[in-house]
């Protein structure tokens, strides 16, 4: 306590643009005297008693509500403010106190009761891991010099904030345009072309046949094998492209074709369903999910999503429309965000009618709505619980409506369903950075199975089920312990109409569930690490440069585009695939070679890194002997799938941390006893009272574990733990 007392006002640099001198941060003893305004006795700044042991003992067992306690800022309150806007922290106490990265203690306890008062905006966090930053040198400050913050800053500056998110899509719409005029898939490979004429084939078989045989139409020649929502969209875009050129799109006699309007019009198409879809979803998210973060840095988050680089890569270079897919799942739990549950379900339901591997999500997303039917006991619970599944059921029935009487017969539904599962296919096809393809380097599966494929499929389902098991477990456990705290009837909530405590594991779980489909399903080719790269980029999206969900999201996307570069090599996509990291990790302000030290993601990364820089280098200066001619792509698996494993236990490992800063250790409430429960209520009563979510008062507290869990130095936690600790009691008393 003693050093934290020796931090004072003068020793912070200025802060500017309209910030109020903050002097002191306060303790939850003083929140009663802020009910009617500050204490006249409230000794001046500059008199503060620095014995450490008087302090504490002022604070515990007197009344002294002039004693003030600024534990001391290190690293962790980086993550600390990390944890605090996933935790969902309210966005209705005013710009300046949510702009800022305030302890979390206050700013869940005095921001949800007290949002105008002043006292409680005295010493910023930020103001003192500026102090400490500017003490350590300019290279712990590295991290912030980053391209995209420094556009977003120059932007602010000169009065054009208004115009940063204008000029940042038209810049990543002029970026995804520059990689179309590059090839794409099946470029100039007659008979059987790429993906770039499965999808116009796609246009030319909807327009001039009847539904009832689009997905049976010449199987052999890139038959219709997604969801009937592609289907339509085909149709479409077949319908526009023939009202310009009837010729682009002429059943049988347009395949292969390859002219210049076509292949403008196919590259439109996906660059307008990115600005429908993709780009108002991500837009969405940083609002709704980083609401207490400043316009800076939220602005600065979309540039990071805007740009994300193996996304372009395979949309706009190798050709395909996985944006669609994405946006409509980020659209779903964007509305699960804000409370709008049956919204986001039929979201959810047309981003696995446009493509099943949505399906990667779907543990998650139906763990997330089980647990929120729970958390809202038995009445509300089982209402939501039937509107969802009413509301689930008549999506699927219309997606699903042109297949089934009286439109078609009734044998017509089983050739979509047939197609879009291709159980036929066998385990794997192409050298895919996941399980199977990794380990039949020493174990051939395909012939050890070769005629007992159902037993591949059952192990890969039973491995895939416990890979997001943990995640899946995650969000229902959570929200049965919250629903155990016997909460009285008349303080209980009045209808699920805002997200549950859990809502911060969501993105976790997703990570969890995608990256156990990625690596245990059965059939999963490169372009699928796209699924679990989405949710890693939005946690990426909201971290500080030196958090390690920074770290690990800047090597799972780096990683992620290096395991699809045998097949952007095939496309001709090469200096694409160099611009893009290279431009993109510029914009983050990533170095992947630079060595964090006290980080083993750093050294994970340095280490990747250079491997990757090394394979490259011998893949250009060697030619594989003849007896391996997938020598190259065999290492790539070899370095790309240890780190997707990593990441994938790394979830696993933050939802465990964010789950306890939510709601505790398992079995914790019951032993609190009634007393706590009457505590949970008057918080949850008192941040409804001044028009806040509940989720701000059972979280608050305790999500300073996660900066405690990373803390440095056992005797600056155990102070710190010591002023929690007072701190809370305090608020208890009063």
């Amino acid at each position: 306590m003693d050093e934290a007392s020796n931090i004072m006002p003068s020793e912070l640099p200025i802060e500017h643009h309209q910030r109020h001198t903050r002097d002191r941060t306060t303790s939850f003893n003083s929140f009663s005297h802020f009910k009617s305004g500050p204490s006249k006795h409230m000794r001046p700044s500059t008199h503060r008693n620095r014995g450490s042991n008087a302090s504490m003992k002022s604070i515990s067992s007197e009344t002294d509500y002039s004693e003030i306690i600024a534990p001391i800022p290190r690293r962790h309150l980086l993550q600390t403010s990390q944890s605090l806007h996933w935790l969902r922290v309210d966005t209705s106490s005013g710009d300046e106190w949510l702009n800022r990265g305030v302890s979390p203690v206050s700013a869940s306890s005095v921001g949800s009761s007290f949002p105008n008062n002043r006292m409680g905006n005295r010493l910023s966090f930020t103001a003192l891991m500026e102090h400490e930053r500017t003490a350590a040198g300019p290279s712990s400050t590295a991290g912030n010099c980053w391209a995209g913050r420094q556009f977003v800053r120059w932007m602010h500056r000169n009065n054009m904030k208004n115009w940063v998110i204008p000029s940042a899509i038209v810049a990543s719409t002029l970026v995804k345009w520059c990689i179309g005029f590059g090839t794409y898939s099946g470029h100039n490979t007659p008979p059987m072309f790429g993906d770039y004429e499965a999808q116009r084939h796609w246009m030319e078989l909807t327009v001039h046949l009847p539904v009832r045989e689009w997905y049976t139409y010449d199987l052999q020649y890139w038959g219709l094998d997604y969801p009937p929502l592609t289907a339509y969209v085909s149709w479409l875009c077949g319908r526009i492209g023939s009202l310009i050129e009837p010729s682009w799109f002429t059943l049988h006699a347009s395949r292969g074709m390859e002219t210049g309007g076509s292949k403008l019009f196919m590259r439109a198409t996906v660059l307008v369903l990115d600005l429908l879809i993709y780009i108002p979803a991500l837009y969405t998210f940083v609002y709704a999910w980083q609401g207490t973060r400043s316009s800076r840095k939220r602005h600065a988050g979309l540039l990071t999503l805007l740009f994300h680089p193996a996304l372009l890569l395979i949309d706009c270079g190798h050709f395909q429309y996985n944006s669609v897919m994405l946006g409509l799942t980020l659209l779903a739990i964007n509305a699960f965000a804000v409370g709008h549950d049956l919204l986001g379900a039929i979201l959810f339901v047309l981003s696995l009618g446009f493509k099943q591997m949505a399906l990667y999500y779907a543990p998650a997303i139906g763990s997330y709505l089980i647990g929120k039917c729970i958390y809202l006991g038995p009445i509300h619970g089982t209402r939501l619980f039937l509107r969802l599944a009413l509301t689930t059921t008549l999506a699927f029935v219309i997606m699903f409506t042109p297949f089934l009487p009286p439109f078609s017969p009734l044998s017509t539904i089983a050739a979509p369903i047939t197609r879009i599962f291709p159980f036929g296919r066998g385990l794997f096809e192409d050298k895919v950075a996941n399980f199977w393809c990794f380990t039949n380097v020493l174990v051939k599966w395909k012939q050890i199975f070769a005629s007992r494929e159902g037993i591949l499929i059952k192990a890969s389902t039973g491995l895939t089920a416990l890979g997001f098991l943990p995640g899946v477990a995650a969000l229902i456990s959570k929200n049965v312990q919250n629903d155990s705290v016997n909460v009285p009837p008349s303080m209980a909530p009045a209808a699920p109409s805002s997200p549950t405590p859990i809502l911060p594991l969501l993105p976790y779980a997703l990570l969890t569930c995608s990256m156990s489909f990625f690596l245990f399903s059965f059939q999963v080719h490169e372009k699928t690490i796209l699924i679990p790269l989405l949710p890693l980029t939005l946690l990426l999206s909201g971290a500080a440069p030196t958090d390690d969900v920074f770290l690990w999201g800047a090597l799972g996307n780096n990683v992620g585009v290096f395991s699809m570069w045998p097949l952007l090599k095939k496309d001709g996509l090469g200096l694409q695939y160099l611009a893009m990291l290279l431009l993109w990790n510029r914009l983050i302000g990533h170095n992947p070679f630079k060595l964090h030290y006290g980080y083993f993601v750093g050294l994970v990364s340095s280490v990747v890194h250079t491997a990757i820089v090394l394979l490259h280098l011998l893949e250009f200066t060697v030619t594989p002997p003849a007896r391996y001619p997938d020598l190259f792509p065999v290492l790539n698996v070899l370095i790309c799938t240890p780190t997707f494993g990593l990441i994938w236990l790394w979830s696993i490992k933050r939802s465990v941390e964010v789950g306890w800063a939510i709601s505790g250790l398992p079995g914790k409430r019951e032993k609190e006893g009634p007393s706590s429960a009457m505590s949970a209520a008057s918080a949850t009563s008192s941040s409804a009272a001044f028009g806040h979510s509940a989720i701000r008062g059972e979280t608050g507290v305790r999500a300073m574990s996660l900066g405690y869990a990373s803390g440095r130095g056992r005797g600056q936690a155990d102070a710190r733990r010591r002023a929690l600790v007072v701190s809370a009691g305090g608020d208890r008393e009063h």
